[in-house]
Formats: structure tokens, C-alpha cells, sequence
């Protein structure tokens, strides 16, 4: 016990010495680009609470006090204090101002936004309703710090596995083609497995590849799930599992790019549908 708690203080105060490079943020983000990247802002919702205003996610003695900071510049907020910085650290390297790692922060995830996008988020967060929320801070427990120390639970430290000087992703032209489609479902690793043939390990996500249940599918299928939240055979897709009311905010372009991507990757045949 003693050796996990030393070893997951020294993971926890750790300094990642990264000076960013420069973005070049708008004033404020174009509203009509709604469907991406902007719309990743309701997956934020999930730990931040509604309008990104912050949330007590869990307040447990064994793990800890587990806070969704309040993003905006309202009272108990971080956007007043934070340069643009220290927002590309949070985000794409999963540091605090200090250069300490964020804890569950999916900057793993985020940071593969290429610069554009990035950009965009970051000039959406920064605009934000302020809204007063003061919220207790963040307190590692036990268990958690466990975690931590052995990584039983991957990514809960994202920045120990990015890659920092990693080249960034380009600024690709938004097109119906399996390249631009590759991009647009980074997300989807997270629950489908970086193959995106599923497995219970990584939240039941289905097997998305031409081995699963899409090998029966259309395009027409795809979309439909994806807008409405019903698959083809009727069954209602559960939001606590699959956010297809996010989803469904992409373009018929971007349905499409998705779609011909899914289609090109190689099928791996799982018990997962």
C-alpha cells in the first residue's frame, strides 16, 4: 500500500516541461462548423456538467473527490485564468498550468484533433457563459491512487501515453473519401477499440468493422442508426452506451466519409456484433 501510494504521488507530480506550439484561435468559433468539432463539447458535458459550468462527479472515500472543473470564466471557473497555453496543454497534452498531469482528462483523444479544429474548441471555450460554480478540488483516493500505480485502469494519467512532439494531424479538406472519414472517427476508439472491432474492455462497444454486424448493413442503415438512435432491426440504442444523439449532428458528408471508411478497414470477426 505504502509503495502504491509513493508511486502514484510521483506519477501525480510529475512535470511535463512542454511549451506548446502557437495556434491561431479566432475571436470566436464559426457556429456554423456546429457539427464538428464543436459538437465533441457535449461529449464534455458528460464529466463538466451542463453549459460546462462543472461537476462533483464522484465523492467517495476509497476514490477520492472527482471533479469536472467549471470551464467557463464565471466564479469558480478556470477560463479566466487560463491563457491560450494553457487550454493546448489541457487539451492536447493533458497537463495542468503547472505541467502536472490532468487525471481522466481524454486529452489522448482530444489531441488528435489536427490544428484547425483544435483551434476552433478552444475559441468555443473561451467564449462561454460565465457561470458561477464553486466546486470542491479534486482529491486522489486511495484506490484511485491503486489505479494509478499499477494501470489497472489505462488513460486515468493521459499524459504518461501521448506523444508530445508527435507530428500533428493535417488540416484535411473536408470530402466524402474513407481518408477524411479515418479522421472524423478517432472518438470512436474509445468505446469500439483502436481497431474499432469492439469487446467488453472498452465499454461493449460493437464491432464496427466489416467482420461484425455492419457487414449487413447499407449506408442507408448507417445513417438512419445514427439519426435516430434505432438500429435496422428495431432495437433502440442506449445513450448511456452510444451518444447517437451527438453523432447524429453530422453532415450527410461526413455520414458518408465515415461510412466509406468503416467499409475499408479490415474485418476482424469477433462475439461482438
Amino acid at each position: 500500500v505504502v509503495a502504491a501510494f509513493l508511486i502514484a504521488e510521483k506519477k501525480l507530480n510529475t512535470i511535463y516541461d512542454i511549451n506548446p506550439a502557437a495556434l491561431s484561435i479566432p475571436e470566436k468559433a464559426s457556429l456554423e462548423q456546429r457539427e464538428w468539432p464543436l459538437m465533441l463539447v457535449d461529449l464534455c458535458a458528460d464529466c463538466h456538467g451542463f453549459f460546462l459550468s462543472g461537476k462533483l462527479i464522484e465523492d467517495d472515500p476509497l476514490f477520492g473527490t472527482m471533479v469536472g472543473p467549471n470551464l467557463t470564466s464565471g466564479k469558480g471557473g478556470i477560463a479566466g485564468d487560463y491563457s491560450d497555453e494553457d487550454w493546448i496543454r489541457a487539451l492536447r497534452h493533458g497537463i495542468d498550468q503547472e505541467g502536472k498531469p490532468l487525471v481522466a482528462m481524454p486529452s489522448n483523444t482530444i489531441n488528435r484533433l489536427n490544428d484547425k479544429d483544435l483551434a476552433e474548441l478552444i475559441a468555443y471555450m473561451k467564449n462561454l457563459e460565465p457561470i458561477n460554480n464553486e466546486l470542491p478540488a479534486m482529491q486522489v483516493g486511495p484506490l484511485l491512487r491503486l489505479f494509478i500505480a499499477t494501470g489497472l485502469i489505462p488513460d486515468l494519467l493521459p499524459a504518461e501515453s501521448i506523444a508530445h512532439d508527435a507530428v500533428r494531424p493535417p488540416d484535411l479538406v473536408p470530402a466524402e473519401t474513407a481518408e477524411f472519414g479515418e479522421y472524423l472517427t478517432f472518438t470512436c476508439e474509445v468505446c469500439h477499440t483502436e481497431d474499432l472491432s469492439g469487446g467488453s474492455g472498452a465499454g461493449e462497444g460493437m464491432n464496427l468493422t466489416p467482420g461484425g454486424e455492419l457487414s449487413g448493413w447499407t449506408e442507408e442503415d448507417f445513417v438512419q442508426t445514427l439519426r435516430t438512435g434505432v438500429a435496422p432491426d428495431g432495437e433502440n440504442l442506449d445513450l448511456r452506451e452510444m451518444p447517437w444523439q451527438t453523432f447524429r449532428h453530422f453532415t450527410d458528408q461526413q455520414m458518408k466519409a465515415i461510412w466509406l471508411y468503416l467499409q475499408s478497414i479490415p474485418a476482424v470477426e469477433t462475439e461482438y456484433r
